[in-house]
């Protein structure tokens, strides 16, 4: 009888941790991020950002109204965000 493996969570390592700081930021700011707070925390580019946010969006892992700031809602399972480093 084999042991069933972990499952294995849906983004990858860097998605994981933008994905948790968003639901971490969230939780002591009562704001979701802005654009700036991604750039500072993970001192990247603005063009990062937009990139990082669309691939999370388009995976099903966040959701965001459009032309609305500080919109961003996590929809990945608690269960399957990482710990921020």
């Amino acid at each position: 009888m084999s042991i069933p493996e972990p499952e294995k969570a849906p983004f990858t390592e860097k998605q994981g941790q933008y994905l948790t700081f968003i639901k971490m930021y969230t939780k002591v700011n009562k704001v979701p991020p802005a654009h700036t707070d991604f750039q500072e925390y993970f001192d990247v580019p603005p063009p990062t950002v937009n990139q990082m946010i669309k691939a999370l969006e388009n995976k099903g892992l966040i959701r965001k109204k459009p032309k609305t700031p500080r919109s961003i809602y996590v929809l990945a399972l608690d269960e399957l965000i990482p710990t921020l480093k």
